[in-house]
């Protein structure tokens, strides 16, 4: 504890003057010099002067643990995922409040809490804790100046910006001696690069995340490491092992109470069968996706636009209709242009191949060209070409041939 300024807080704050507070202690100026931290005080003066205000020494050296102590739970909490009791943690470092900023754990205290809106997704708040706390950087001890670049690149990922949070995460990862790097960084590091679609770095870190958090028995965090690793087996095309993830996902999510999971898994894990040319596996999870899906935002569109696509390619075209109007007035609703722009192609397709795929160059292309979406592009050069080779139109057959990466 910073005593010195401890003891001027509480004469303040009781109306006792310095005069009052250092008779028969002692004198007016060396109180000045301890309050100010301008003179080390010795062990027994502190402690006449703290009883004074009625304050022990003991109960303030136990003050400082406990406020350390509540920093480390906070952060285990936060590392090991419990939603359910992080607020209750926090309350106690809040009520602990006063006593902080005289505490050896102030900047600790001030980057846990920067964390704890991170983590709670309180993003305007979060930007306010990064630039009080970007003022004190220069105060910052080697450790305390990781902590703030490392939830810095956390709070780019959360914005977006992702390869500014992989600038500051390499060199963290550089800097330091990634031998004794937190199995939490590692998953932000492979979080990171998928979110890059640099699904080879993702699979490497992620692995070096999920024995780290194995270790630790650390399941909430194994179970999304799995999820992340089996999207990006699943971008490499290693289907047996994006398989395998999905597998213990499916089976472990339900054992771990983490039902919220299930509609993201089924998804992804529909999404690989389709990718292994198994449509009516792919249809069962996507259907499984959307019944757990209760509320219509986005995800819930994402897998029901799949299913429509899967019953156009099974000539389900009555079910592929009825599906693509919904998702025509949900994107609408929503405001997901691609996914409106796709529904409409698909119902025109069902009418006049002619009008879709004129709607296809005058509309989807571009789109998706602008916003570089390129599976989905691949995907209609590849139709676009198949159409004008059917006509003989080989030039312009060629040109999309030739666009597909």
């Amino acid at each position: 504890m910073e005593f010195g300024a401890l003891i001027k807080f509480y004469r303040t704050q009781r109306g006792i003057t310095q005069g009052e507070l250092a008779k028969g202690i002692c004198s007016v100026p060396h109180l000045s010099k301890i309050e100010n931290n301008s003179k080390e005080a010795n062990e027994e003066t502190i402690s006449l002067l703290l009883k004074r205000l009625t304050i022990s020494l003991e109960e303030m050296e136990e003050k400082e643990d406990q406020i350390k102590g509540n920093i480390k739970e906070l952060s285990s909490k936060i590392n090991f995922y419990l939603k359910d009791e992080i607020d209750d943690t926090y309350q106690k470092v809040e009520n602990m409040a006063h006593l902080i900023p005289f505490s050896k754990h102030i900047y600790v205290c001030e980057l846990a809490k920067y964390r704890y809106l991170l983590f709670k997704g309180l993003i305007k708040d979060a930007e306010s804790q990064r630039d009080l706390l970007s003022k004190q950087k220069k105060n910052f001890s080697q450790h305390e100046s990781y902590l703030f670049r490392y939830y810095n690149a956390i709070f780019l990922i959360l914005q977006g910006q992702y390869k500014n949070a992989d600038t500051i995460l390499d060199s963290l990862y550089i800097e330091n001696d990634h031998e004794t790097t937190s199995g939490e960084f590692l998953y932000h590091r492979a979080l990171v690069k998928s979110l890059l679609e640099q699904s080879g770095h993702a699979i490497h870190f992620g692995n070096m995340a999920l024995q780290m958090f194995m270790n630790q028995h650390n399941f909430i965090r194994i179970l999304h490491t799995l999820m992340l690793l089996g999207i990006n087996y699943t971008n490499s095309n290693i289907y047996e092992e994006a398989q395998g993830c999905f597998q213990h996902l499916i089976r472990n999510a339900v054992i771990l109470k983490e039902e919220k999971l299930l509609p993201q898994i089924y998804h992804n894990m529909g999404f690989l069968q389709n990718k292994m040319k198994n449509p009516r596996e792919a249809l069962f999870y996507y259907e499984k996706s959307l019944a757990l899906q209760s509320n219509m935002n986005q995800d819930y569109l994402v897998t029901l636009y799949d299913i429509g696509e899967l019953h156009y390619h099974l000539n389900s075209l009555e079910k592929a209709k009825e599906i693509f109007e919904e998702v025509d007035s949900l994107s609408k609703e929503l405001g997901v242009k691609k996914l409106r722009l796709l529904a409409v192609f698909y119902q025109l397709h069902m009418v006049s191949q002619v009008k879709s795929f004129k709607y296809l160059e005058s509309k989807v292309i571009p789109y998706l060209e602008a916003n570089e979406q390129s599976d989905d592009l691949n995907r209609f050069y590849k139709m676009l070409a198949d159409n004008y080779n059917q006509k003989g139109i080989v030039k312009e057959a060629v040109k999309y041939l030739n666009k597909i990466t």
